[in-house]
């Protein structure tokens, strides 16, 4: 992918983080519930590269927060777990080969999700919140966005596999010619 493609499917993935959550919040709580900004992310980390994904993942809740989603008072926890998520995705698949998309498409986003839930937490107790429970992201960023989480799983290989299947990006494992 040229890095001119890079930037304008990183852009569209900013652009969704700040649509998607328009979409969603329809439904009362399904912000928290569902993480409509965390699909676009990890889908620039992976099909981008980490330095896109960061960038994504930083932007996007910070563009976002011009309509309200996230408060502001969520803006910096937010920021840190979906800077993460990209920047973790990105890596990922940049250094994980297994010879399979899919079983690289699931460590990678599994790493970057436990990695920035666990980040996003940390930063909330030791410097954006100092003082709550220093476990309490567990509730917020864990159980209530299992729905999200089980979203996320499902689709992102989907998705990927389908701009895969239509040419959008390039195939991760080309298929090797024999000469027989």
């Amino acid at each position: 992918m040229t890095a001119v493609k890079r930037m304008v499917t990183a852009a569209i993935c900013t652009a969704l983080c700040v649509v998607l959550p328009i979409a969603f919040h329809v439904i009362p709580n399904a912000g928290a519930i569902l993480l409509p900004m965390h699909i676009p992310v990890l889908l620039c980390g992976l099909i981008c590269g980490w330095p896109y994904g960061l960038v994504c993942g930083l932007l996007g809740p910070f563009l976002s927060s011009f309509t309200g989603m996230p408060p502001l008072a969520m803006l910096p926890g937010m920021m840190v777990e979906c800077g993460t998520y990209g920047l973790v995705t990105g890596l990922m698949m940049r250094y994980v080969h297994t010879g399979k998309t899919v079983p690289d498409l699931y460590i990678s986003m599994v790493t970057a999700m436990i990695l920035g839930r666990v980040t996003s937490g940390l930063a909330k107790a030791w410097i954006f919140t100092p003082g709550t429970a220093p476990f309490a992201w567990v509730t917020t960023s864990l159980v209530t966005g299992i729905p999200g989480i089980v979203i996320q799983l499902v689709l992102m290989p989907v998705l990927v596999l389908a701009l895969t299947r239509a040419k959008l990006i390039s195939k991760r494992y080309p298929e090797r010619i024999s000469h027989e």
